[in-house]
Formats: structure tokens, C-alpha cells, sequence
């Protein structure tokens, strides 16, 4: 499917953003105020690939959309930032060889599991609840590590599960970049993550995976993805300036490190 040409019919749209009375409007409405917004996050999350690799770490606050393929959207995202952003960091950066996919939102990342199911370069960590959407089978075969929760895990059963897995995952895959999606839907409160994790939770995965980005001098690129409550906006600050606060971000960039030294390419 050619999701641009798919785009400019109302209905498309409608049905990826799930939201019905968008069937209704001018296509040229959706694209100028609706289809904009979300490419504007892409641009972010691409621009953060590049940032990343000459810095250490880079941070966009928004994208994520890892519903999304390279061939169909759904689940609120239409365009696949996750894809486009590590193919980029691959194709501009030659030492980029093998890139790790960490996917902390509530929901299974179907979309980039489904672009990158054959590629063995490409590892994917998935921690999701499984009883919500989008329980995509087929997509689940492209998860290297897939970490299956029920609704209402909370911070004690979590974060010892985040703990173990990463530990896992670094020990068996060494990452030349990674990507970090880090939904805030996995909150008590979330209508759709439908999970118990606490404000302080969140901050704390978010450290326990930088802290193993930082200590390894891994390039690492953090998109925020799901949240569906009005306070996760604060937690995402909150965390960001724990990061800060921690000494794992800064405006310096991190350290020397072989993994991202010379920049691009391109």
C-alpha cells in the first residue's frame, strides 16, 4: 500500500486514528491539521537518530508510533518513525551494524516488529500487556525478547522483570544504537495500558534503561509514545530531569565512545 496515496482519503485516516467524525472532514483540513502534527513528531525522531549518534543520547518528546509498518498504520499512528529512524541511523552511519529496539509502552510494538521480522541484526526487546491491544500473533514472531504482562502488574513485579530482561538482552545482543520507546500507558490510571505502575515507576524504568545505555556507551534515542492521562506529560518531565539529575543526560555529549565517535557520513 502507498500509505501517502492512502492518506488522502478521509476514511484511511479516520481508520488508523480511530476516531470517527475525521471521515467528515476536508482532506486538506486532516492533512494541514491532523496528518501535520504527526509528521512533525517523525521529523523528531529521525532528527534524535542523528543527534544521538554524535552525542550519546537524544531525546524526542513525542513519536513512537510503533503501531505503524512501512505498509499500514493503526492504533492512533499513522506514519512508522521507529522504522524510518533506524534505517536512517543504519544507512548514514557505517558503524552501525546492529540496532536494539527496546519497547516499554503498554501496548506490543507490531508495527516495527512486522518491518524488521527477518532482519537478525535488528534485536527486539518487547515488555507489553498482552491482554490488550493489539495482540498481533503474527508480528509477535519478530520479538527477539518478548516479556508478556497481565492488567494490573505493578512497580515490585516491573521493574524486577525490566531488571532481569535487560540484563538478558545485553548479554545476548551487543547494540551498535538503540531505540527506546518509552510509553507512559503502563500508569495506574491508563485507560488503555490498563497496568498499576506508579509516577515513580516510570521514572525508574526510564533511568534503569539509560543507565545501561550510559554504562555501555551506547548511542541511545528515547520517543515517548503512548500515555493517555493528563499528568503524563509531568512524569515525562520528571523523568527527563531525573536522567539529568542522575548524570546520565546532559548538554555535554556523553564521553568518547567508538560506538558513535565521527558522526555521519552522510
Amino acid at each position: 500500500m502507498d500509505m501517502n496515496l492512502s492518506f488522502q482519503w478521509s476514511y484511511n485516516v479516520m481508520a488508523i486514528l480511530e476516531v470517527p467524525f475525521i471521515s467528515l472532514i476536508p482532506n486538506f483540513l486532516i492533512q494541514r491539521f491532523v496528518l501535520s502534527n504527526f509528521r512533525y513528531q517523525v521529523g523528531g525522531t529521525v532528527l534524535a537518530g542523528k543527534l544521538a549518534m554524535e552525542r550519546g543520547w537524544a531525546i524526542n518528546i513525542g513519536g513512537g508510533l510503533h503501531h505503524c509498518s512501512g505498509n499500514s498504520g493503526g492504533g492512533f499512528c499513522p506514519y512508522a518513525d521507529i522504522t524510518l529512524c533506524v534505517r536512517m541511523v543504519r544507512k548514514n552511519f557505517s558503524q552501525v551494524k546492529k540496532v536494539m529496539i527496546i519497547d516499554l509502552d503498554a501496548h506490543q510494538g507490531n508495527g516495527h516488529e512486522r518491518d524488521f521480522m527477518d532482519d537478525k541484526s535488528i534485536y527486539i526487546f518487547d515488555m507489553f500487556n498482552s491482554s490488550i491491544y493489539p495482540g498481533d500473533r503474527e508480528a509477535m514472531n519478530g520479538i527477539t525478547l518478548p516479556v508478556k504482562l497481565s492488567s494490573g502488574t505493578d512497580d515490585s513485579t516491573y521493574l524486577d522483570l525490566l531488571e532481569r530482561n535487560l540484563e538478558k538482552a545485553f548479554k545476548e545482543f551487543t547494540p551498535d544504537f538503540i531505540l527506546y520507546n518509552a510509553g507512559t500507558d503502563i500508569m495506574a490510571g491508563d485507560p488503555l495500558g490498563r497496568m498499576e505502575i506508579s509516577d515513580e515507576g516510570v521514572i525508574k524504568r526510564d533511568e534503569m534503561v539509560f543507565r545501561e545505555a550510559y554504562s555501555r556507551r551506547f548511542p541511545i534515542v528515547m520517543v515517548t509514545s503512548g500515555g493517555y492521562q493528563r499528568r503524563a506529560g509531568a512524569v515525562i518531565g520528571d523523568s527527563i530531569l531525573n536522567l539529568k539529575n542522575m548524570g546520565l543526560i546532559s548538554l555535554e555529549p556523553w564521553p568518547e565512545s567508538t560506538n558513535f565517535k565521527d558522526g555521519s557520513e552522510s
